[in-house]
């Protein structure tokens, strides 16, 4: 199971991540998306720790927790979502009326 670690400073680095969670357990990964574009960090990420327990204090003792001047959101990673493709259905852009109308 995947920590899901939200509200992280854009400077913060996989390496200083894994040190604030190893004081609970064994990190056994760190992973922090960065923008396709920019380079940057999105400022959120996700920790893999060795064992539940070691996931769980780690949950309870950091969600809310201030860290680089920002409170930290910590809960387990829900599963990704899978994205629709663009194959038909729905009612994009339809208006009542059945025509189309655009908003900008």
């Amino acid at each position: 199971m995947s920590i899901y670690v939200g509200n992280l400073s854009y400077s913060v680095s996989q390496e200083e991540l894994s040190d604030v969670f190893s004081e609970y357990g064994t990190v056994t990964r760190v992973q922090l998306p960065t923008d396709r574009e920019t380079g940057r960090s999105r400022g959120f990420g996700f920790v893999e720790m060795e064992s539940e327990a070691a996931e769980t204090a780690a949950i309870n003792a950091l969600d809310g927790a201030e860290w680089k001047g920002r409170v930290m959101k910590v809960n387990k990673a829900r599963p990704r979502e899978e994205k629709g493709g663009r194959s038909g259905g729905g009612s994009w852009g339809k208006s009542n009326s059945g025509g189309y109308s655009r908003r900008y």
